[in-house]
């Protein structure tokens, strides 16, 4: 087997869990998924990225906080906006997805409660017995906040390499000040993304569901 091919399988394998079990992952199996993504690249060899990380009680005082915040209605403050639309192909694939984790948990299209209840468990970190908060310097602005996405990248397939499973989790930047306050992270750090993770619980409905990708031909645009 090529390196090609180990990678290819590491990539077919990760997914996004949302069903976690509860034991927690030893500390040297974490700092080795660390210790394999830092080694990205990034714009002047720069590294952004900087990782806070809970277990424990941490983790559950941390899901508390963020599920009061979500329930409550507090006004989202997201350090880098939001995007503006989802069109066309993009839109499709957010509906789909979207579709198909309902039509897994046995949620109805109709049922708005139901819908509701499901956006929380992001909050809820979907039980997960860690969470790693990623930021990245104010200063250095988008850019940071794009090499820092490598990183993110790197973090998930090391974890599938060793039998963590993960899930990138945009929507715990919406309560960037709180997670800032609640962490002790400094006020110069942008909060761009959570990864839940933890050893997947198998047999949760969430996690019986596989997202499509485009091909390569959708996303080339060869020149001659």
């Amino acid at each position: 087997m090529t390196q090609y091919d180990t990678l290819d399988d590491i990539l077919n394998a990760r997914y996004s869990c949302r069903g976690f079990r509860p034991d927690p992952v030893p500390d040297d199996t974490i700092t080795r998924i660390i210790d394999a993504a830092r080694k990205v690249p990034s714009w002047c060899n720069a590294q952004p990225w900087q990782v806070t990380l809970t277990k424990g009680a941490a983790t559950q005082s941390f899901r508390q906080m963020m599920t009061q915040l979500a329930s409550t209605g507090t006004t989202p403050a997201p350090d880098l906006a939001w995007p503006s639309s989802y069109s066309g192909a993009y839109a499709d694939r957010r509906r789909t997805c979207g579709f198909q984790l309902y039509d897994a948990v046995g949620i109805e299209k109709s049922d708005r409660a139901g819908r509701a209840a499901q956006m929380l468990r992001n909050y809820a970190l979907f039980d997960a017995p860690h969470v790693a908060i990623i930021h990245s310097p104010a200063e250095l602005g988008p850019y940071g906040a794009m090499d820092t996405g490598g990183f993110v990248t790197a973090f998930t397939l090391a974890a599938t390499a060793l039998g963590v499973a993960t899930i990138a989790q945009a929507a715990i930047a919406a309560y960037a000040p709180q997670v800032r306050d609640h962490l002790g992270i400094a006020p110069d750090r942008l909060i761009l993304c959570a990864i839940s993770f933890g050893y997947a619980d198998a047999d949760h409905p969430a996690n019986q569901f596989r997202t499509e990708r485009a091909s390569a031909a959708d996303i080339i645009d060869w020149k001659v």
